[in-house]
């Protein structure tokens, strides 16, 4: 069972990167700062540093992930219900990733522990414990993760016009930068030719920043930012999901080691480089359309609220965080998409049961076998 556990762990691990791996780093892709191979090659490196991060600071979110406070005391240890736990948690991931939708790692272990202790515990799950700890700052996070991006682009919107700092458009095809300019109905044309511009070539379009910030180009400053930004989202999830995920191991009495975040962590990485591809692609082209600037201002309020939740030992999923942001971003610039957005909560409502039934079953499975196993 202890061999059972481990596997289950690593099974979270896997999921959880072929889902998560890829949202610190999806402004970058969606506004071609960087390819897909650049953007998740940082998302990697970044999420490593997070999560060696957590061994001293992930203490809060380990104990909140034991399900202690949530079921009886007895089944926190229960390799047995670790391990459905786990197994029920990562196939709900997985069945979300292979449809692109990014859902909640942390989500997906709440339905485990309620399907798990359930099936284990019937009525003794304490689902005062469940509002009080856990569905509180799951719903909270996305509205105050959507008030906090509109207030951080806003504002700094008004800082870049009050310092004379001004955007313009261009379509950039190789070496080519023609200026663009974008009419009211929504067509652009060349500014050079007045050309009207096809829907393809409106895609190629880019904003550009013009003017300097103490003698060094705007845009080159927001470039940088920007991928400061988005390592801090990435460094922020590591931090945040792998206590969760370590908890797992934990619970059962292994020893606490360093070797357990390694391993976690080398599995995240290998789950993102296999299959984060179509959670890339949501995240980072089906929410919003965006530019470099608001793609900071997405990453830079997501990292604040993910960061000031794992030091507080909240159990906030990043995911909620950042695709409030880039919604919150989307109502600000008025390009969101709003029916990408009901299919991203549609899979978030759904998660939790998915993943309490799966988890539910794999105890009754795990258990009845070792009564026939000698």
């Amino acid at each position: 069972m202890i061999t059972l556990l481990v596997l289950a762990a690593l099974f979270v691990a896997f999921a959880n990167g072929a889902n998560d791996n890829f949202k610190g780093v999806a402004t970058l892709f969606g506004t071609a700062a960087t390819s897909y191979r650049g953007a998740l090659a940082w998302a990697t490196l970044t999420t490593l540093a997070g999560s060696l991060a957590s061994l001293v600071a992930g203490g809060a979110l380990v104990k909140s992930f034991s399900g202690k406070g949530l079921v009886p005391q007895n089944l926190t240890t229960d390799l047995h219900f670790l391990v459905a736990v786990g197994g029920g948690a990562a196939f709900a991931v997985l069945v979300a990733t292979l449809i692109g939708m990014p859902v909640s790692t942390t989500h997906s272990l709440l339905g485990g522990l309620i399907g798990a202790g359930l099936m284990a515990a019937g009525s003794h799950v304490d689902f005062a414990a469940l509002g009080r700890n856990f569905v509180s700052p799951l719903l909270l996070s996305p509205i105050l993760s959507i008030l906090l991006t509109w207030v951080v682009y806003t504002s700094l919107r008004a800082v870049r016009r009050f310092v004379r700092i001004e955007t313009e458009t261009c379509l950039c095809v190789g070496e080519a930068h023609d200026l663009v300019d974008l009419r009211a109905d929504g067509s652009a044309v060349l500014r050079s030719t007045g050309v009207i511009l096809s829907t393809g070539e409106l895609s190629q379009c880019r904003t550009r920043y013009t003017g300097h910030v103490f003698g060094i180009s705007a845009q080159r400053v927001l470039v940088s930012l920007h991928f400061v930004s988005a390592g801090a989202v990435s460094f922020a999830r590591g931090l945040n999901d792998t206590p969760k995920i370590v908890a797992l191991l934990l619970a059962a009495g292994l020893a606490a080691h360093p070797g357990w975040s390694l391993s976690t962590t080398a599995v995240m990485a290998m789950g993102g480089l296999l299959g984060a591809k179509r959670v890339a692609e949501t995240m980072s082209h089906r929410i919003t359309a965006m530019n470099e600037g608001q793609g900071f201002s997405a990453n830079l309020a997501t990292a604040l609220l993910v960061i000031l939740a794992s030091a507080l030992g909240l159990p906030v999923s990043t995911t909620h965080v950042s695709v409030g942001a880039l919604f919150g971003l989307g109502l600000a610039n008025r390009r969101a998409n709003p029916r990408q957005v009901i299919s991203i909560l549609t899979a978030w409502v759904t998660t939790l049961p998915m993943a309490g039934a799966l988890a539910a079953l794999l105890y009754w499975g795990v258990t009845r076998f070792a009564q026939v196993t000698p």
